[in-house]
């Protein structure tokens, strides 16, 4: 529930700027937080009950600049209001903090582990989470988990997120045509879900196999009617 010590007047999404004018400075900033998205369609098609923002402003103050996340998850919310989606994600229109924020660090930029950190705290976001593929020593993926106030980096690749009900982790694969590290969401079990591509060939393979099964039992049953044949049996009149 989201809680601030707000003016009386406060602004609706449509009149509140929908852009920081910030350009994204890395391709990464975009396809990364994309893919989870793109699973994230699928795996939760039924469900109308929440949001995934892309590079879209937080406002938590109509006096105040939103908060840009290249990517955040709110649950609880409803999935769109109309067809022109939103233009910003409104906290006292919402009234519900996103759970999950996700920072793709840049080349040049680092106050995702200091500034950002604390400012995702301060609002309550339950998961604030980092991706550095440029890190040599630490892990390019850090989990950081809102208890009493304060985040605590959780251990392990990939992390399991209760209440989210959805693990976030990496590793490599293939998305947009490229081979590299990419972050994906996985079960309780740790298995990876599959993305749209990967969903795609499964569903083209088990069809061709399908085929391919249906193929083998006619030609048996082709053999079949033809050595009946031959022992001089109509198999078109078993009765």
């Amino acid at each position: 529930m989201f809680k601030y010590n707000l003016p009386r007047y406060l602004p609706s999404a449509e009149e509140l700027p929908d852009s920081d004018e910030t350009p994204v400075d890395n391709e990464l900033q975009e396809l990364i937080p994309g893919l989870l998205k793109a699973i994230l369609l699928i795996l939760w098609s039924e469900r109308m009950d929440w949001l995934f923002g892309i590079d879209m402003g937080i406002y938590y103050h109509p006096d105040r600049p939103p908060i840009v996340p290249d990517a955040f998850l709110s649950l609880g919310v409803n999935r769109f209001y109309d067809e022109e989606l939103r233009p910003s994600y409104v906290l006292w229109d919402e009234n519900v903090i996103p759970t999950f924020v996700l920072e793709v660090v840049s080349q040049h930029d680092r106050k995702e582990y200091s500034t950002k950190l604390d400012e995702y705290a301060e609002l309550g976001v339950l998961y604030y989470v980092i991706y550095f593929s440029r890190r040599r020593i630490k892990p390019h993926l850090e989990v950081h988990k809102l208890v009493n106030g304060k985040y605590e980096l959780q251990s392990g690749n990939p992390v399991w997120m209760p209440e989210v009900e959805l693990g976030i982790g990496c590793e490599r694969g293939s998305y947009s045509g490229v081979i590299r590290e990419w972050l994906y969401w996985y079960d309780a079990d740790g298995k990876r879900y599959l993305t749209p591509e990967e969903q795609v060939k499964r569903e083209a393979k088990r069809a061709n196999e399908s085929i391919q099964r249906a193929n083998e039992l006619a030609q048996r049953s082709q053999q079949l009617a033809q050595k009946l044949r031959d022992l001089g049996i109509d198999p078109d009149n078993l009765n």
